[in-house]
Order: C-alpha cells, then sequence, then structure tokens
C-alpha cells in the first residue's frame, strides 16, 4: 500500500482513507436492500396476517418457558 500510495504521490493516510470512503460508498443503505419492498406486503393478506399471530403466539408460548436447570 505504501508504495500504491508514493506512485500515486499521496500520503499513506490519505490513501487509505480514500480508499475506505471508496469502500463505504458503495455499500447498499439497508433501506434499498432488495427484501424490503415486501416488508408489510402481508398486511393486506388476512390469511398471512393470521399466519403470523400463529407463529407469533407459538414462539411466545415457548420463549416464556423457563427451565431452571439450565440457569443453577
Amino acid at each position: 500500500m505504501k508504495a500504491t500510495a508514493a506512485r500515486q504521490g499521496i500520503r499513506l493516510k490519505d490513501y487509505i482513507t480514500e480508499a475506505l470512503q471508496d469502500k463505504l460508498s458503495k455499500r447498499p443503505n439497508p433501506a434499498e436492500k432488495p427484501w424490503m419492498k415486501f416488508a408489510g406486503i402481508a398486511a393486506h393478506d388476512p390469511e398471512m396476517v393470521a399466519e403470523l399471530k400463529r407463529i407469533e403466539q407459538l414462539v411466545d408460548e415457548n420463549f416464556e418457558q423457563i427451565e431452571e436447570e439450565e440457569w443453577k
């Protein structure tokens, strides 16, 4: 890296800063993730709403159970 920075006539610190800025600017914005366009789509489907509620209830029931032996 030091040699590459020298060939470009810039300090190593500036070279690294520029590389990091370039890398970070290419990362997708979390709001731009492809799956995000489907977020909330189930709210308009009564069957999906019922299924999600059923799943949520199962999760709640299972996580409410405390196994005391595991905490000793």
